[in-house]
């Protein structure tokens, strides 16, 4: 997948499956997306990831696991996270998306799938096949996206099958759950201001209008995007401004003053310092790489 869709909240709005079923299996490559990365976004469905080539490097929340071909990652329900290709490695995933519905029957869902969901401490496991139940799970991903793609008698029920066996393996793993109320607090808080901002974006944002959002103090505002997003509330503005500018440079009648002020920037070449800085070339430069020569004209 080139590029995605999230609503104001970063939730993500592809619909992750199949005509058939819940899920959806992609071959992501990181650098085809129009960031040149994933941006930060979240979604209902459990995310399993296989590397089979380069090597990635995933944020969950506040976390930063390094993702080597071979390997791979589940992301929990729910839980903020982006990817990023690891120097310039040409990384290349399986990703493999499920309805948390779908893992198991409905009569065992409770029991064996809401808790895991709900578990303050498991935002993700990373999956290195030096681990039997990691490598049963990472075997299961090819398996699976083989089925989609192959569509054979019973594939469905093949599918279910292997969905079974990837979550067996994975909560046998052995760990205690934890249900901490202040973590579950944090990560609403966190989506109140994101959510804010992609709605304000376009209009003067304040550090004060942020921690308002979260019902925070500045300070506290200021700590929980460090944490979590390495850098500070006013800096996520403006690269959320450039990631909204690269929809609007592609559209043919556009240009570049036009497109600073339309995401609010006040200064063109405050807008080109800061574009340079983030994709690595000139708004100007974006333009013509994205648009035919023939509609530049």
């Amino acid at each position: 997948m080139k590029n995605f869709m999230v609503d104001q909240s970063l939730r993500e709005l592809t619909e992750h499956r199949t005509v058939e079923l819940p899920i959806a299996c992609y071959e992501t490559i990181i650098h085809q997306n129009i960031n040149g990365y994933i941006p930060l976004h979240w979604h209902d469905e459990f995310q399993f990831v296989h590397v089979v080539k380069g090597h990635s490097v995933f944020q969950v929340n506040e976390m930063n696991i390094n993702v080597s071909e071979g390997e791979g990652l589940f992301i929990n329900s729910g839980r903020l996270h982006m990817a990023k290709d690891n120097e310039e490695s040409g990384c290349v995933y399986i990703c493999l998306y499920v309805s948390p519905s779908f893992m198991i029957s409905q009569e065992l869902y409770i029991t064996y799938v809401h808790p895991y969901i709900q578990a303050t401490n498991l935002s993700y496991f990373h999956l290195a096949p030096k681990e039997v139940w990691a490598k049963n799970i990472l075997e299961a991903i090819v398996i699976i996206n083989q089925l989609i793609r192959e569509k054979s008698l019973y594939y469905e029920i093949d599918i279910s099958s292997q969905l079974m066996f990837i979550w067996k393996n994975l909560i046998k793993n052995g760990f205690s759950l934890k249900y901490e109320l202040t973590e579950i607090i944090k990560g609403q808080r966190m989506k109140q201001m994101l959510n804010w901002i992609h709605q304000h974006y376009h209009e003067k944002i304040l550090l004060e209008d942020i921690a308002r959002a979260g019902q925070l103090s500045r300070s506290e505002c200021c700590r929980y995007f460090q944490r979590i997003l390495k850098k500070s509330p006013l800096n996520y503005v403006n690269d959320y401004r450039i990631q909204k500018s690269l929809i609007l440079l592609k559209q043919p009648e556009s240009n570049v003053t036009d497109v600073a002020y339309q995401v609010r920037f006040n200064s063109t070449s405050y807008f080109i310092d800061k574009f340079r800085k983030s994709i690595n070339m000139t708004p100007l430069a974006y333009k013509k790489q994205k648009i035919p020569k023939s509609f530049l004209q």
